[in-house]
């Protein structure tokens, strides 16, 4: 039984987005400042990935862990209230990812997926970054260092 009302928990759930949320303008943040140019959701792709860097034939996904499962995350976490609408939910929104990857590397793409938590530490997130895109462009030497960088991408 859920303590709260259908009224409070509809609003509750509209407030949840499925573009841009922070963690993923986090990401967007930190490739736009290694100098890449990218695209938003780009619906000729199998799933509409949140960025695509078509120079790259690379795509990012980022997700929540909680709405995708990130496993062994504390953040994926089952709510204890209608478990098993909650179960096939998490199961069908797994099988769709695994599906639209499979389709987009099929297309020739590469695929890299971060997950929420990860953006909680963004110098991690350039590193698989310019790992990822096997970068030939480096940041620039103008640019603020690293450590300068607060959560959220912006600068101190």
């Amino acid at each position: 039984m859920d303590r709260i009302s259908r009224a409070e928990r509809s609003a509750m759930m509209s407030r949840i987005r499925s573009k841009n949320t922070k963690p993923e303008r986090a990401v967007r943040s930190c490739i736009h400042r290694l100098g890449f140019r990218f695209r938003l959701h780009d619906r000729s792709l199998p799933g509409a990935p949140d960025i695509v860097l078509p120079r790259f034939r690379a795509v990012i996904q980022v997700h929540g862990c909680f709405w995708h499962r990130h496993r062994g995350c504390r953040f994926a976490y089952n709510p204890k209230s209608r478990t098993e609408f909650w179960a096939e939910k998490f199961r069908s929104n797994v099988k769709r990812d695994r599906k639209d990857v499979a389709s987009i590397r099929r297309l020739g793409w590469r695929v890299l997926t971060v997950w929420e938590c990860q953006t909680k530490d963004l110098a991690r997130v350039d590193k698989r970054v310019l790992r990822f895109l096997g970068s030939r462009k480096r940041i620039s030497p103008d640019l603020p260092a690293l450590s300068h960088v607060r959560k959220g991408g912006r600068l101190r």
